[in-house]
């Protein structure tokens, strides 16, 4: 006995190729195109690991391709495949809901015409075909395993290609045939693997943000969205193995389904709780939302506005919008046949999600989100990119410099103090770097206008510009009634001079239909800690700033990123003693926020401390009030702040706050 296995390299393919190895005996021929011979080699290794070195050498791989007739597969080889074939499995075909309906047309119904003339010219036994759920489109009610045209709508070039694919072969095939329907197919059971984003991974990107800028405890109001259906890949490979050897049910079709349907929003709480991300504790009945009227939503999704806000942020969440179009599984589906023939085996129905999802979740975010990240590397997205940087010459900025050059960009440093550019520029040269230096105060109006006169009289492009000079003054209010000049000073820098830069170079980048502009903010403008004022005051001047122009400048190509960053350990905090008591983070972590932000250009970044002062604050401002008030009882002005010389401000620190932490704080 021996196989013929199309897709072998495929996801569900693989998986089957491993059972036949393991749980059958004869040769298995795959159909491999001639690009994908590689990729077989590297499954060999695997099969090899797991089924044994005497199993692999039953592998034997068939070039050809799907749009060619007979497969490609020559007379030669045909001899030989008809002489020793039983069972053909035809698994190859285009899953995915993005793909245009001519590829949909040429791969899964071509496809499948191509592989019934080879197996009919093979004469085999029996042909396996593997369809689709997607058969039963919107169906309404129970779609049991002998039904296939009742009329149902196939919303869709992949349904459409999935149902033709069938028919085809339940009109035209000449040799005995059996139909698998496989559910939404996830990836291994036992250990999380899967080789693609499809499915419930698209949402997975989603609940890794709520986990970045909620705590897990929030509860969230949610929207059902109906039903799914979901199988391991591993359960779904095994069944196929198992039901194909079963006698006497050639002409028949398998639901490969899980018996108990899972709405959409506990599937989501699933991985959500697998992720530590916060979860739905309240969900929309479905009844009261199909209830809204369609048309009038509908039509305003088409508005060009509308439509490409929608567009933004399905594409900043990584989901497509045919994806979202059919989340929901209208029909449900019988599985007698199934049943029956998996009876004994202990494959009768699949594990329960909740029993692997956090093997899923796991291994999406070790494996496949970082090659999703990587596809765009950072030398990919700023290779020969000009990025203006402000405050360049130490701390922030110079580890920004340094690790742009690394990726291939181009520094043009900007500071006040010309010899520790120029140290920074050696630095990026000795490491094989290029780097420009320019003197400027950013905070004299007159030396911005100079140095973007002469940025762009040097340079064709400024492609990014990163605001990253700033002073921070921390000084309570009642030390600050005659010191109005640092609040002047604060927002020179911080505010004014931030924006007379984006002012200068946004007409060169509107023109050039594209730049980026990240702007370095503060922590301290969503959790307003005491003694900051003037410092807090100018940071937010700046968001606000950035929030109206980013709406004004979208559509010409340029976009903007607010970092909210935590305290960092640079020169700007030294003369605070006190800080040395208070977590940090390096300069070099802090411009790997940056960079990252000019990689993926995300409209916010910051900490979940951060995200969690700001809704704490609205949902109660009042005791937010009090629990601040109470951190400016406990941590004092520094020396500095009150004018004294600084002895030992990190003792007084100390002693002033145990004090009064001691004689007990009054609200």
């Amino acid at each position: 006995m021996a196989y013929f296995v199309t897709g072998a390299t495929g996801f569900i393919g693989r998986y089957l190729v491993r059972a036949l190895l393991t749980n059958r005996s004869g040769k298995v021929y795959v159909l491999v195109r001639e690009s994908s011979t590689g990729r077989l080699e590297e499954l060999i290794e695997q099969w090899r690991e797991l089924a044994g070195a005497a199993a692999v050498k039953r592998v034997h791989p068939v070039v050809g391709d799907l749009r060619k007739p007979l497969l490609g597969v020559g007379e030669e080889q045909l001899a030989e495949l008809r002489a020793h074939v039983e069972h053909f499995f035809h698994l190859a075909a285009l899953y995915d809901m993005t793909a245009p309906a001519e590829r949909n047309v040429a791969l899964n119904v071509g496809g499948t015409t191509h592989a019934l003339e080879l197996a009919s010219a093979m004469e085999v036994e029996h042909f396996h075909h593997v369809s689709s759920i997607a058969v039963a489109g919107t169906y309404k009610g129970t779609f049991r395993e002998d039904s296939f045209d009742e009329g149902q709508r196939l919303p869709s070039p992949y349904h459409r290609t999935k149902f033709e694919s069938e028919r085809i072969v339940r009109e035209q095939a000449d040799v005995p045939w059996r139909v698998y329907r496989p559910a939404v197919v996830v990836g291994d059971s036992q250990t999380g693997e899967m080789d693609k984003i499809d499915g419930p991974y698209y949402f997975f990107k989603t609940i890794q943000t709520m986990r970045h800028v909620l705590p897990e405890w929030m509860p969230l109001v949610g929207v059902d969205l109906g039903n799914t259906n979901i199988v391991p890949v591993d359960w779904v490979a095994s069944a196929l193995d198992h039901i194909a050897h079963q006698d006497g049910l050639d002409g028949h079709a398998f639901h490969l389904t899980s018996p108990e349907y899972q709405r959409v929003d506990e599937v989501v709480n699933l991985f959500a709780g697998a992720a530590h991300a916060p979860r739905f504790s309240l969900t929309l009945d479905k009844r009261l939302t199909d209830a809204v009227p369609k048309l009038p939503l509908s039509l305003a999704l088409r508005l060009p506005p509308l439509r490409e806000v929608r567009r933004l942020v399905l594409d900043e969440l990584g989901i497509p919008r045919e994806v979202l179009e059919h989340i929901e599984l209208v029909p449900r589906f019988d599985r007698r046949e199934t049943e029956l023939a998996l009876a004994g085996s202990g494959l009768e129905k699949p594990p329960a999600l909740g029993e692997y999802a956090s093997r899923l979740w796991d291994y999406w975010e070790r494996e496949l989100q970082p090659k999703v990240s990587r596809r765009r590397s950072l030398r990919e997205a700023l290779d020969g990119k000009h990025v203006l940087i402000t405050g360049a010459s130490s701390g922030i900025g110079r580890a920004t410099a340094l690790q742009l050059a690394a990726a291939g960009a181009v520094p043009l440093l900007v500071a006040r103090n010309v010899e520790k550019l120029e140290q920074v520029r050696a630095e990026i040269v000795a490491q094989g770097g290029t780097a420009y230096v320019y003197a400027a105060d950013i905070s004299d109006m007159d030396s911005v206008d100079r140095l973007i006169e002469r940025v762009l009289t040097d340079h064709r492009d400024v492609d990014m510009l990163v605001n990253n000079a700033g002073r921070s003054i921390r000084r309570s209010i009642a030390l600050s009634y005659d010191r109005f000049h640092d609040f002047e000073r604060t927002m020179k820098l911080n505010y004014f001079g931030a924006i007379k830069l984006i002012i200068g170079l946004l007409p060169h980048m509107r023109e050039r239909g594209d730049g980026h502009i990240v702007n370095i903010s503060s922590i301290g403008v969503q959790t307003s800690p005491p003694r900051f004022s003037a410092y807090v005051a100018s940071k937010a001047a700046l968001d606000a700033f950035t929030r109206v122009v980013a709406s004004e400048v979208v559509g010409d190509g340029v976009t903007f990123t607010t970092i909210h960053m935590p305290l960092v350990r640079t020169p700007m905090i030294a003369p605070t003693r006190m800080y040395n008591a208070f977590p940090t983070i390096t300069p070099e972590a802090a411009a790997e926020m940056i960079c990252e932000a000019l990689r993926s250009r995300p409209k916010h970044m910051g900490t979940r401390l951060g995200t969690f002062g700001e809704v704490a604050y609205a949902l109660n401002p009042k005791a937010v009030d009090r629990l601040l008030h109470l951190a400016y009882k406990v941590f004092p002005d520094s020396a500095a702040a009150r004018g004294e010389r600084d002895r030992d401000e990190r003792a007084s620190f100390e002693q002033i706050a145990l004090a009064n932490i001691m004689r007990g704080i009054h609200w």
